[in-house]
């Protein structure tokens, strides 16, 4: 590797506070910090422990300030209804400082959670921005889960509000978000009593209804509110993931290392300008849409495209190379699942021909690996690098990349490329021994992480350190295996738990199998995560049948479909369903998830030594064609 990357990376690792304060040079801070790194409770590390500042006001005050309030700040095209919309930067700060507004005239305080329930309008930006502004925490839920799912959320972050819109449109379809609040809010022991809805006029139902808060109501004569000064160790944000238990975990960011990782990723690891227009598909939801739809480009103060709308659909595989064109996009984030949809929809790339690409310069991927199939098909369709780069929700901005603002390196299929600087990536042994080139192992990072990672989760310091920091003491436990090369590249292979990553989106299999077990007709089963060309993974069920049940295959299959999309949601993706006589387990009465996995997807498999009747092992292979 060349000197540049090489020298920024080791000074990173050998004098982190160093690096860290001249890095945090680009935030504006209310009380500037004097450390950057607060090791004295470690393992658990907090950064810029005497400063203070304000996150929305560093997205947007700052840039109207500074006289950018005329640059556009978001783009919103929604290819489900046609329209676009342009925020300059000083109209989105009305915009979520009136919001913010609303926020504290209902009582909404310094500290207090809202939860955000929305589907991919601007309101979820404002609503977060205005969390920010007025130092609450937000947690957005995906607009898509379920109301058991929500209600699990909010026994948890305990909020003092929810923002919802009335629904959500998919191709074909519409989405009714209410009915779900409603159930959830029945169905939770923390009821927040103040819920704000936007209305929107293409779904059945609206705020009065319910006898809720209507958004427009509400900020047609809201007061702007102020932002309020946080400690940039406050909590900025919950976000949710599966967990193996079945039990989300509450990722919990803060606000000043976050304000300066992606700061520092936005021109480092994606090479953005201010004057760029900058375009991550993803949705608000998931963390993608946190760091790299709102925060990161408004914190840098360029340009952020908000997209409604698919792929592949709405109308056909021309429809990212659109939205590209129409608003002279320059670079695109998005998970491999997507250029996958479009090139089963498009393999020639017809669509492309159709649009002037001029301003694209490369594609960014990420959510799930990038296999190299799809990566030879995006670099020689579009052009540009295709670059992949690994992270995950608890670290809420790369781990391993292509450092393309630093110095970019040779792209290679199948990896992410080298360790992103701040984060010293090891693999190591079931010991904890340090594994040397090419030998696949625990990836793990040493402690302590860079700024902008997860502070803990909400409310559950046991589950942090049991999670992520007691199985390799001095590392933080990505839960993922893979090797480093000869070259230093990393090579990210798969989940090394029970947490399966369906089109970027992690699902426990634990909270499917919950869901399956509860059909009255089923004994037992397990849910394992097998390939899908398509989404990288999906969720596939063994059922063994209770004594006497009398049901078709293919009507248990249609309900347990069913079931499974009213508990978890519709990400699940969840539609194989494959009765079996037995399930193999160790002596234990461990589920052997991982070999049946390797069964279904036709690798090779050891039987393990802990199986407690071969047999089964051996009868299930046979049934699967094995």
């Amino acid at each position: 590797m060349a000197s540049s990357y090489a020298d920024v990376f080791a000074r990173s690792i050998d004098d982190p506070n160093g690096f860290w304060l001249d890095a945090a040079s680009s935030v504006d801070w209310i009380t500037p910090p004097s450390r950057a790194l607060d090791d004295s409770a470690a393992p658990i590390y907090r950064w810029f422990p005497d400063a203070t500042l304000n996150t929305s006001a560093n997205a947007l005050d700052r840039h109207v300030a500074a006289g950018r309030g005329d640059r556009p700040a978001l783009i919103w095209d929604s290819a489900m209804t046609g329209e676009q919309r342009t925020f300059s930067y000083a109209e989105l700060l009305d915009e979520v400082a009136r919001f913010a507004g609303v926020l504290t005239a209902h009582g909404v305080t310094k500290g207090d959670r809202v939860i955000v329930y929305m589907p991919m309008i601007p309101e979820a930006a404002v609503a977060m921005l205005a969390c920010a502004r007025i130092g609450a925490v937000h947690s957005v839920v995906f607009g898509g889960f379920a109301a058991p799912e929500l209600a699990t959320r909010i026994d948890d972050a305990r909020p003092v509000a929810i923002v919802t819109a009335s629904g959500g449109l998919e191709p074909g379809r519409t989405v009714e978000y209410l009915p779900m609040v409603r159930d959830a809010l029945a169905l939770s022991e923390s009821a927040p009593a103040t819920v704000i809805v936007k209305d929107r006029p293409q779904i059945t139902g609206s705020a009065a209804d319910f006898g809720w808060l209507d958004w427009d109501d509400q900020t047609a004569s809201a007061q702007a509110a102020d932002p309020v000064e946080v400690s940039a160790t406050d909590p900025l944000y919950i976000l949710y993931t599966s967990g193996t238990t079945g039990k989300p975990k509450g990722v919990v960011r803060d606000n000043g290392g976050h304000a300066v990782a992606l700061m520092w990723s936005m021109r480092n690891v994606y090479d953005v300008d201010p004057d760029d227009v900058w375009w991550t598909a993803s949705d608000v939801g998931w963390v993608v849409g946190h760091s790299y739809i709102v925060y990161g480009p408004l914190l840098l103060g360029a340009t952020t495209v908000m997209y409604e709308g698919k792929p592949v659909g709405t109308p056909d595989a021309g429809a990212f190379w659109r939205v590209i064109a129409e608003h002279g996009v320059s670079a695109l984030f998005t998970a491999p699942t997507a250029i996958r949809a479009i090139r089963k929809a498009d393999p020639e790339a017809a669509e492309l021909a159709k649009y002037d690409m001029s301003s694209f310069s490369t594609l960014f991927a990420a959510g799930e690996r990038l296999d190299p199939d799809t990566f030879a098909w995006a670099t020689d369709k579009l052009g540009v690098p295709v670059v992949d780069h690994w992270w995950q929700t608890e670290t809420g901005w790369a781990i391993v990349a292509n450092l393309r603002g630093l110095e970019p390196m040779p792209l290679k299929p199948g990896t992410a490329t080298v360790p992103v600087p701040g984060y010293d990536v090891q693999v190591l042994d079931a010991e904890g021994g340090r594994l040397g080139p090419n030998a696949e192992g625990n990836i793990v990072v040493k402690l302590p992480m860079p700024p902008g990672t997860l502070a803990g989760l909400w409310g559950d310091e046991a589950r942090f350190r049991s999670s992520y920091l007691n199985a390799f003491p001095g590392y933080y436990l990505t839960g993922d295996s893979g090797y480093i090369d000869d070259g230093g590249y990393v090579f990210v292979l798969g989940r090394s738990d029970d947490v399966i990553n369906v089109a970027g989106h992690r699902l426990s299999t634990g909270s499917i199998e919950a869901v399956v077990a509860a059909h009255p007709a089923v004994a037992e089963c397990a849910v394992v995560g097998i390939h899908d060309d398509l989404k990288g993974q999906r969720p596939s069920g063994y059922v063994v049948l209770k004594a006497g049940a009398d049901i078709a295959e293919e009507q248990l299959r249609s309900e347990l479909v069913t079931m499974v999309r009213d508990e978890i949601g519709a990400v699940a993706t969840f539609r194989d369903v494959t009765v079996v006589q037995g399930l193999p387990k160790t002596r234990s009465g461990k589920i052997l998830r991982k070999t049946m996995r390797q069964i279904v997807d036709g690798e090779e498999y050891a039987v393990p030594s802990t199986i407690e009747d071969p047999a089964v092992l051996e009868a299930l292979a046979e049934q699967l064609g094995r």
